[in-house]
């Protein structure tokens, strides 16, 4: 309830677990900006796919640089760093998007970096997590946003890891590590905003003005009536449905003290060039978030 828990002193150290959700992991680049803003401090961050990009340029000091960089994009500019794999593991390498993600952050060592960092990939092989937080952060950062089908599996150690939402789409374990006095979640999967009421939607995208369990009011209703789905979209309803259930029982078995929820349909998961809107939408969820736990 809000007034029933005190305000952070000046500085109080924050660990950061950030999710996994394609483009609306942007979104945490919002949120980032408005823990800072409260008087958080981030003392450490883990991350799986997005949440890794997301947390790792910000643990190298150049999120600003990134954010700016990143809103400035159109889609056809998106588009034009998407390097074909065909006939291999992967639709997309993803070499030229990472070389020009690097241009803008540089490229660090993780145990360089100024926050301590964790990112979280998969190894297929094992069938295991793997905690990445020693190397060259765009090796890290590369393998936990390797989307099976999407991108290549990216080569750490002599392995192949893939993108870490297969098995810590919130992870969470890998924060609990640090000596912070709050863990702080960004759940990627929070139930979707439901459409309103009246006639069935146009087949442009339609707002969604009414929030629903603690989400900002804001979202996007994109099926058209009698729509069938996509090979895109089945791919990114599925690994939703997947990440989303995994998630939530993240959440309940190790719950931490303060979860800050993106609804999970306010983008389609490659719609990087919406940066701008979904930072917002980050904005709006922390603050709502914080709001209520008395923050």
């Amino acid at each position: 309830m809000a007034g029933s828990r005190p305000a952070p002193a000046r500085g109080e150290r924050i660990a950061l677990a950030l999710g996994a959700g394609g483009a609306r992991g942007l979104a945490q680049i919002g949120v980032i900006e408005v823990l800072e803003e409260r008087g958080f401090q981030v003392a450490a961050i883990s991350g799986t796919s997005s949440g890794a990009l997301v947390g790792g340029i910000h643990a190298a000091g150049r999120l600003r640089e990134f954010d700016a960089g990143i809103q400035a994009m159109s889609r056809r500019d998106f588009l034009r760093l998407l390097d074909p794999a065909i006939g291999r593991g992967g639709m997309l390498r993803g070499n030229r998007l990472v070389d020009a993600m690097r241009e803008v952050v540089g490229d660090p060592l993780i145990e360089d970096l100024r926050i301590p960092f964790t990112a979280v990939a998969v190894d297929l092989v094992r069938h295991r997590e793997v905690w990445l937080q020693r190397g060259r952060l765009w090796d890290a950062l590369r393998a936990s946003f390797a989307i099976p089908g999407v991108f290549l599996p990216h080569v750490v150690n002599g392995r192949e890891l893939v993108d870490g939402g297969l098995l810590a789409p919130l992870p969470i374990a890998a924060t609990r590590l640090s000596q912070a006095d709050r863990l702080v979640a960004v759940d990627m999967h929070a139930l979707p905003l439901r459409p309103p009421a009246g006639p069935a939607p146009s087949a442009a995208a339609t707002d969604v003005p009414a929030a629903h369990n603690g989400t900002p009011r804001r979202g996007r209703w994109r099926r058209r009536a009698g729509a069938g789905m996509g090979l895109v979209e089945l791919m990114s309803r599925s690994l939703d449905t997947m990440q989303g259930q995994t998630a939530r029982i993240q959440l309940a078995m190790d719950p931490p003290e303060l979860v800050i929820r993106i609804p999970r349909e306010v983008c389609q998961f490659y719609e990087f060039w919406r940066a701008r809107e979904l930072i917002e939408v980050g904005r709006e969820a922390a603050t709502l978030a914080l709001d209520e736990a008395g923050y």
